[in-house]
């Protein structure tokens, strides 16, 4: 008989792996706040994604017009990139963010925009005490949380009307899944969309899905394939010199292309939009 998987074990697993990995990061540069140098860029490039076409935005923007005067709270609301163009057509948006960082980024982009109707909570979720919202959205947040369920019911009875959840679906046969399937045995190197659908279902929760448009995010690129390796022992914690090094290099060589005077990695990440009806 083939072994269920318990996804909510899974998913803990997976974001204990990556906590591992961050803390180390995070003492090795010595930084309390990881967005400290980062929350600028990262605004940056969240401006540059929205200057194209996106179904998610178009999608979850259509909820706020179809019910005037509504409350959105949005967890993990980082420097404004879903709170701003809510807050234009919801009554209220509450911010929810902990990096002191994002935060001053986020005050800055609002002046810029001249939007005034977002209250911001220094704090995380769900530790974070609010009333109940018609929506609630967390857009690629969750990832370090390791008790999803929990998480998931918050969000739940938080909101009036949906609870809507953006994440990452990575491909099947993606770099990272014929790693993690090499070194961890299961075809998952973080937590994703399809950890978290089968946590969902797992506990009850039987959400709608709209996958992304295919090119949302820029591909990765390496200066060498020895970079490349470099990048994927780091995400999976490898030492510096590993039983898995030849698998992986052979795996690069044949997955990444020349283009520009740099290695790029192949498309093989999309977003997955889940969304369920709250219960507030």
């Amino acid at each position: 008989m083939e072994k269920v998987t318990d996804w909510v074990k899974l998913w803990q697993e997976l974001v204990e792996a990556q906590s591992h990995m961050l803390k180390k990061k995070k003492s090795s540069e010595g930084e309390d706040d990881h967005w400290r140098d980062k929350a600028r860029s990262f605004s940056e490039s969240v401006k540059q994604r929205w200057a194209k076409p996106d179904s998610h935005r178009d999608f979850i923007l259509s909820l706020l017009k179809a019910n005037p005067g509504s409350t959105v709270l949005d967890i993990g609301a980082g420097t404004g990139g879903w709170a701003i163009p809510m807050a234009r057509l919801a009554a209220k948006v509450t911010a929810i963010e902990p990096s002191p960082e994002m935060i001053r980024v986020l005050r800055e982009n609002m002046d810029e925009e001249g939007v005034r109707n977002v209250e911001i909570i220094r704090d995380t979720w769900p530790e974070a005490g609010v009333e109940p919202h018609n929506f609630s959205l967390c857009s690629h947040s969750m990832y370090g949380f390791p008790d999803l369920p929990a998480f998931v019911r918050s969000m739940t009875k938080a909101s009036k009307n949906t609870c809507l959840m953006l994440m990452r679906a990575p491909s099947h046969d993606a770099i990272m899944a014929k790693a993690a399937m090499k070194i961890w045995g299961h075809p998952h190197d973080s937590p994703n969309f399809q950890v978290a659908y089968g946590a969902l279902l797992q506990i009850g929760i039987y959400p709608h899905v709209l996958m992304g448009d295919p090119d949302q995010w820029p591909p990765w690129t390496s200066a060498s394939y020895e970079d490349a390796l470099t990048e994927v022992k780091r995400r999976f914690a490898l030492e510096s010199s590993s039983d898995h090094d030849a698998f992986l290099l052979d795996l690069l060589k044949s997955r990444l292309t020349f283009r520009d005077e740099k290695y790029v990695w192949p498309q093989e990440v999309r977003s997955a939009l889940v969304y369920w009806k709250g219960s507030a």
